[in-house]
């Protein structure tokens, strides 16, 4: 009887060759990058900038956000070679982006303003209330809800953005929602 052992795989070796096989969409477009795309960069950045911005506006203000974005990639352009998982590259540019702002906001005196345009919302708040206590806010909540109400992100695009977990961005969504309702006086705490 001829040995059928080399021709049949276990589930998780036929799983382990796929992954090898085909990497993920994130990781061949770092792969077209890093071969001199010019192209590939611009679907980059259209696939993260909103995630990036997201990130920064929730640390610094409207037009700061705009400047962190600009030097985030330019940083990545810099130095995507020194990525090691290739199918990262998500949470590799929410940790540049959360640095950068960080690092703008610890330089600069912190700065309130919005467009004057931007004057009221539909429910009756200012928009620079509701801006205060996004940011008055933990890192976590603050993050997620910018995305999601400003970058107009939803919870998968979030998680798959950022690396964070759905069940995690669901959680903070949710009670970071509660949090802002509380802190603009639209929910009573129990």
């Amino acid at each position: 009887m001829p040995d059928t052992g080399s021709i049949f795989m276990m589930p998780s070796e036929a799983l382990a060759i796929a992954q090898v096989a085909v990497p993920n969409p994130e990781a061949r477009l770092v792969e077209r990058v890093l071969a001199g795309d010019e192209d590939a960069f611009a679907d980059l950045y259209r696939k993260f900038a909103p995630m990036v911005h997201g990130i920064a506006l929730s640390r610094v203000g409207p037009a700061e956000a705009d400047d962190v974005v600009q030097e985030v990639f330019i940083s990545v352009h810099k130095s995507l070679n020194t990525l090691r998982d290739r199918g990262a590259v998500g949470p590799w540019l929410a940790r540049i982006a959360r640095n950068q702002a960080e690092n703008l906001r610890r330089s600069t005196r912190p700065s309130a303003e919005l467009n004057e345009e931007i004057t009221r919302c539909g429910d009756g708040h200012e928009a620079r209330e509701i801006i205060a206590a996004i940011r008055s806010m933990p890192d976590a909540y603050r993050e997620t809800l910018v995305l999601r109400l400003v970058e107009g992100m939803t919870g998968p695009e979030i998680a798959a953005a950022t690396g964070m977990s759905h069940d995690s961005v669901r959680v903070n969504l949710h009670r970071g929602m509660k949090l802002l309702r509380t802190k603009l006086g639209l929910e009573v705490k129990k």
